[in-house]
């Protein structure tokens, strides 16, 4: 395996979900621009994450909206923030395009 390559193993670890952004609020103590985030991801529950979304979305454009995110890595502390989850987006730049999917689907589904 050449480096950086990863196994179906590796990458079989990684728990994807959709989740619907059901609050947003500004970020003031962050370093670089972003949002607090409490997304349902249904039976596993709400979790919060700390998104620097600032430039292409607004607060509005967010709420309700659904993500895709990993839900399972260790907390992170941010400032005075623990983010729970980590949000996927394509790095376009120095924006954040969120990946979304093109229909709705259960807060909680899984990605394959």
């Amino acid at each position: 395996m050449g480096e950086g390559m990863i196994s179906f193993e590796d990458f079989s670890k990684v728990d994807i979900r959709i989740g619907t952004i059901v609050e947003v609020n500004d970020f003031p103590k962050a370093l670089k621009p972003a949002y607090q985030l409490l997304i349902d991801f249904g039976a596993l529950g709400v979790k919060k994450s700390s998104a620097q979304l600032t430039a292409l979305y607004s607060s509005e454009d967010l709420l309700q909206k659904q993500v895709m995110a990993v839900v399972n890595f260790k907390p992170k502390q941010i400032a005075n923030f623990t983010s729970e989850c980590l949000i996927l987006g394509i790095q376009d730049g120095e924006e954040v395009v969120l990946l979304q999917t093109p229909e709705k689907v259960n807060n909680g589904a899984k990605v394959s």
